[in-house]
């Protein structure tokens, strides 16, 4: 059974593929902050922080299964896996610190602390040229920062770019993996996609979880 990722992210895909998964992968194309501002004008309220990685992570499924799937190209056939990412520090969600000034700004502010990381995933099963049905979950880790990690080692780490594109601005599988002091909660989660949250979706939709082995 094969697993097709809505995702362009490099650490989603080396996730899957340090599981023995390889994907048939898709780039989605959602405009993010719109779709966001469409959902909390509908609901009158802001999203939280769950609440909008996995509406994202669906919307990104959705898009691709729309193009790619029985009603497009007709590329797809097997379980579609959209995800998303925010980080919170002190009830804040910050997101990808794209510059150098505010990646260093944040990794400063999470030294000494502890954030909370919300993976956001969903699910569709679209097999046999239809959608049989979809499934969403959330799953949260924490992620302390060492107290004793120095100036130096913060600004060399901005420097080398890595952060620039990670929401929250660090990679436990990088470079980053020798600041952090302690993570609870699934380490993939942390990376991106929580791989016990796959396997509770993929068998919550009927499926045997190993059957998406293929490496």
């Amino acid at each position: 059974m094969r697993l097709v990722l809505a995702s362009t992210s490099p650490a989603r895909l080396s996730v899957l593929r340090g599981a023995g998964i390889e994907p048939q992968c898709f780039a989605p194309e959602v405009d993010e902050e719109s779709e966001v501002e469409a959902r909390e004008e509908q609901l009158g309220r802001a999203l939280s922080a769950p609440e909008l990685v996995e509406y994202l992570g669906r919307l990104k499924a959705e898009d691709v299964v729309r193009r790619h799937g029985p009603a497009g190209t007709g590329e797809i056939d097997g379980l579609v896996l959209g995800g998303d990412s925010a980080f919170l520090l002190d009830g804040e969600i910050l997101g990808k610190p794209y510059t150098p000034e505010v990646a260093l700004e944040r990794s400063r502010q999470h030294r000494g602390q502890t954030g909370v990381l919300h993976s956001g995933h969903w699910l569709i099963d679209c097999r046999g040229g239809e959608v049989r049905g979809a499934r969403g979950e959330v799953d949260t880790a924490t992620v302390t920062l060492s107290s004793d990690v120095s100036d130096g080692e913060l600004e060399a780490y901005v420097a080398t770019g890595e952060p620039l594109l990670l929401a929250g601005g660090f990679a436990i599988d990088g470079l980053a993996g020798a600041f952090i002091e302690r993570i609870e909660g699934s380490p993939s989660c942390v990376i991106g996609l929580s791989l016990p949250a796959l396997r509770r979706l993929v068998t919550g939709l009927g499926h045997e979880y190993p059957a998406l082995w293929n490496r």
